[in-house]
Order: C-alpha cells, then structure tokens, then sequence
C-alpha cells in the first residue's frame, strides 16, 4: 500500500500521488490542501490526518477525510466522528497514523 506524506509533494502532486492509496497531513497542511483534497477525490486516494496538537476546526475538509488522529479520550474521539461525519476517528496521542490506515 503506497502512503504519502503531503509535506513530500513538489510542485507536481497529482502526478506525484499517482498510484497512492492514502494521502496523509497534518492539521498545519489542512489550510493550503484545498487541491491536493480535490485530487484525491477525483483519483479515488483516501485522505488521514495526523491532527494531534490543535483543535479540529469544521470545514469542507471534514468530507475528503476518512481517518483522522486527535487528541482526547475516546468519548471525544467518539463525538468529534458523530460531528464530522469521518469513517475513523482515532484518539490515541502515542501511536502513528500509518497504524491506522487500512
């Protein structure tokens, strides 16, 4: 399974995702993503993000997210889904996002 990472991207990213099956950023990457999501939905990439350390504001970026890590315990990470609307919310600040995806 190919995962890449968006702070790896050049200046060619739809070419460079070409073949992933997930596309991984952070919660500072969210802002400046708005055509990497929009790739990603078009190339059928699946989207996490690693949003340990800020508070998830709401926006459209929720509907291209299918995993994302946050901070909390597991009845915020339950409640922030049932908000969001995105597959697998994970609350777990030790562990790596790759662990999750599937």
């Amino acid at each position: 399974m190919r995962v890449v990472m968006a702070r790896d991207l050049g200046d060619s990213p739809r070419e460079q995702m070409a073949g992933a099956r997930w596309l991984i950023l952070t919660a500072s990457e969210i802002p400046t993503s708005t055509t990497l999501l929009m790739f990603t939905e078009l190339d059928d990439i699946l989207v996490a993000v690693d949003h340990r350390g800020s508070q998830p504001e709401p926006g459209l970026w929720q509907r291209a997210v299918h995993c994302i890590l946050i901070d909390g315990s597991q009845s915020d990470a339950d409640a922030f889904r049932r908000a969001s609307g995105i597959t697998r919310v994970i609350s777990q600040s030790t562990s790596d996002i790759r662990d999750h995806l599937w």
